[in-house]
């Protein structure tokens, strides 16, 4: 196995190789203009409390917007002179339709999201944006603690009040940051780390990755399904633990009751249908979004076609598979699995150079398997007989190298992967199907 560097990087490029937000940490920004979407539906006090504390922010008042985006609250949001507000009909929880809205009416170059009973320290803004000004594509995540702020006054210093008030803060939450190095080792499930109430990203990005997807309107998995998508683009996501914002009552999930793990349930199987890597999506059925595209080369005949797909799917069930041989083969051609057209929205796509038999799946999915990380981009495969198989890329890497125009992103590894070995044009397809004989059958 071996890797190839990400060559020559300084630190004023507009991006870092793989997550590597920390080759920063030594840099501050000019301060750019910021835009906060502060989510609300009707809660007018902890509304005003946000909204003071907003006030307080040390960072340049004069490039610092705040936007209230009402999700059609029963009574307009009363707002200090400054605030702008923005308001949708009540047709039920929808709050990314909100942030949206919030998003249309911003003139920052940074965003900043957070919920209206989430209150920010004084230094949250200035902390939270550092990244995102410096790298279009971070995505940061703030910390945000809980507190019983029933009986606080609403204009005392939040960081102040709140210590003394404070209830658990989610253990998986803390956990997961902990193991990560504060997202440094984010990977394609990192996206559950990612919570809207302490969110902020730059507008550009936020642009291209197309928004928070408003056919969602009961609560949660808005934030989720955005930061996948966010990941797939290329987002560099980075955990700031002294961004703190103090959230006014105890975590949603720590609320045990049937209607809670009923709404819990219907979020996971919500995201299952959208997001397929493994862990997200179901175990077993096939998904609706491909999380693995393999592409044969033209003119592969019928008999190394089958299988080259047949073995393939072996390995990768839920996978697609392309090849001209579909349009030809009665027997290719009735699986859903496997076309003779490409698509474009799939996270990992393997190019084979030459048709293969997978006769060891386990080497193959582990090669694979690197690309669910954030250093390495594309994986080289080579048969144990030295032969050059084909290429692995996600569409991290692919979506990275197109936005700047560069290939050191992402790490390229090689990898000498046995029990896949190249095809000839009429491997015996009796010892395939029949599952005796070794690699010389198909050579």
């Amino acid at each position: 196995m071996s890797e190839s560097p990400t060559g020559a990087w300084n630190d004023r490029m507009p991006w870092v190789p793989g997550n590597r937000w920390d080759l920063l940490a030594h840099r501050e920004p000019e301060p750019v203009r910021v835009s906060v979407i502060v989510t609300h539906y009707d809660q007018p006090a902890e509304l005003a409390r946000t909204l003071l504390a907003l006030g307080a922010q040390n960072y340049p008042a004069d490039l610092l917007e705040v936007i209230v985006a009402d999700d059609g609250s029963p009574d307009e949001p009363v707002v200090p002179a400054g605030v702008r507000l923005v308001r949708q009909d009540d047709r039920g929880f929808r709050a990314a339709a909100a942030r949206n809205l919030g998003v249309a009416a911003a003139t920052g170059e940074v965003l900043c999201f957070l919920d209206a009973d989430t209150t920010p320290e004084p230094d949250y803004v200035r902390k939270m944006v550092r990244l995102p000004t410096l790298l279009p594509e971070a995505v940061t995540v703030g910390r945000r603690r809980h507190a019983d702020l029933s009986e606080a006054p609403l204009d005392a210093p939040i960081a102040e009040v709140a210590p003394a008030r404070e209830l658990d803060e989610p253990a998986w939450l803390r956990d997961a940051y902990a193991r990560s190095g504060n997202l440094l080792d984010a990977d394609d499930r990192s996206y559950r780390y990612v919570i809207s109430a302490v969110l902020a990203c730059s507008r550009s990005f936020f642009a291209e990755s197309g928004g928070f997807d408003e056919s969602f309107s009961s609560y949660g998995g808005e934030d989720w399904e955005w930061a996948h998508r966010a990941w797939q683009a290329g987002a560099v996501f980075a955990h700031v633990p002294d961004a703190i914002a103090w959230h006014d009552g105890p975590d949603w999930a720590g609320r045990e009751s049937g209607d809670h793990r009923r709404a819990g349930n219907e979020q996971t199987l919500r995201l299952a249908s959208l997001i397929p890597v493994d862990g997200s999506s179901a175990r077993g059925l096939l998904p609706a979004a491909h999380d693995l595209e393999v592409r044969l080369p033209a003119g592969v005949g019928t008999a190394a076609a089958f299988v080259c797909v047949d073995s393939l799917l072996v390995a990768f069930p839920r996978a697609r598979v392309v090849t001209d041989a579909a349009r030809e083969s009665a027997v290719l051609g009735q699986d859903p699995r496997v076309s003779a057209e490409a698509e474009d929205d799939v996270r990992v796509v393997l190019e084979l150079r030459v048709p293969v038999v997978v006769l060891d799946p386990e080497p193959l999915v582990r090669a694979i398997a690197v690309l669910s990380g954030a250093s390495v981009g594309t994986v080289e495969l080579v048969s144990p007989e030295g032969t050059t198989l084909g290429h692995a890329i996600s569409r991290r890497a692919l979506q990275r190298r197109r936005r700047w125009d560069m290939s050191d992103g992402h790490h390229v590894r090689t990898v000498i992967v046995d029990g896949t070995h190249a095809v000839g044009p009429e491997p015996h397809v009796e010892a395939w199907v029949g599952g005796w004989g070794g690699a010389d059958r198909f050579a």
